[in-house]
């Protein structure tokens, strides 16, 4: 179904699973603890208390497959799977966003189990002291209010929320009940870097592919870093093709000029979280961030 304020609110259920993506066993095996395992043992979670409710916030650059975990997840819950940007529900009209949040979680609550899944969460939950616009921060508390679940039943509704700067993100949403847990989603591994190129050349005419080769020689490039080097090693045989009337596969030296051409996106974002991890982890909230700066 869509909501009658024009924003989608239509419910998929995906056919992914964590097995589906590839690399990344200590993001998977997180998850899999802290967030999935309760879920699938209902006995064992009565006998200790635990809800059926849960928040999970998914932080780290642009393009590492926020959105893609959040389906798998999905789909490993054998739930219903509802997706919102924050251009889908902020409004210009006073009362309009709180309506809309409040739809979105109607929606998710009907199909329950659900994951709501809320992209730019950062955006709409700006912290408070850094917002002095009254809507936005009536948005910010409607939010908080349906977290809480405190007119309405939250049963079976999984929130994950994902943020490229979870540092500007409202404490109160972090707080128990609310998205109180956090997991780095960073570039991705050798293991994963394989995968994606495995996946991006895959339907495309290819010949002499090393994909492991490919992947030791792209550390630190972003999935959808990697994506760009194949849509671009695929435009220069393309080219070729046209320029000699015959077609060309695409070949190792393709997409070996491809890479020496792309730039790593997530350099910036890393600058800024190796400030944050040295200044303000005081709670140890980004000792997985830590952790993998260390590595590199």
């Amino acid at each position: 179904s869509s909501s009658d304020a024009g924003y989608p609110t239509e419910a998929v259920r995906p056919t992914l699973r964590l097995s589906d993506v590839g690399g990344m066993r200590e993001v998977k095996e997180r998850i899999e603890v802290s967030f999935l395992m309760p879920m699938r043992n209902p006995e064992l979670r009565a006998a200790y208390g635990k809800s059926l409710r849960c928040g999970l916030l998914l932080y780290g650059p642009p393009g590492c497959g926020k959105t893609y975990i959040a389906r798998a997840v999905a789909g490993e819950l054998d739930a219903a799977f509802i997706s919102v940007a924050l251009s889908d529900v902020l409004d210009m009209w006073v009362g309009s966003s709180e309506r809309n949040i409040h739809d979105v979680f109607q929606a998710a609550r009907a199909k329950a189990p659900c994951v709501l899944f809320l992209d730019e969460v950062d955006a709409l939950a700006l912290k408070r002291s850094q917002n002095r616009n009254s809507g936005a921060r009536n948005s910010v508390n409607q939010l908080l209010h349906e977290l809480d679940g405190v007119e309405e039943n939250n049963e079976g509704v999984f929130v994950l929320a994902a943020t490229n700067h979870p540092w500007d993100v409202d404490e109160a949403l972090r707080r128990p009940g609310r998205l109180d847990r956090m997991l780095a989603v960073l570039p991705p591994d050798l293991e994963a870097r394989e995968a994606i190129f495995r996946h991006h050349l895959e339907n495309r005419p290819v010949a002499g592919i090393d994909a492991g080769a490919l992947a030791r020689a792209s550390d630190g490039l972003t999935g959808a870093d990697i994506a760009l080097v194949c849509e671009s090693a695929a435009e220069r045989a393309m080219v070729d093709s046209v320029r000699s009337g015959t077609v060309r596969l695409i070949g190792m030296a393709d997409v070996t000029a491809a890479l020496a051409e792309v730039r790593p996106s997530a350099g910036p974002w890393l600058e800024t979280a190796k400030t944050v991890v040295e200044f303000a982890n005081s709670s140890g909230q980004y000792d997985d961030l830590k952790a993998y700066l260390k590595q590199r």
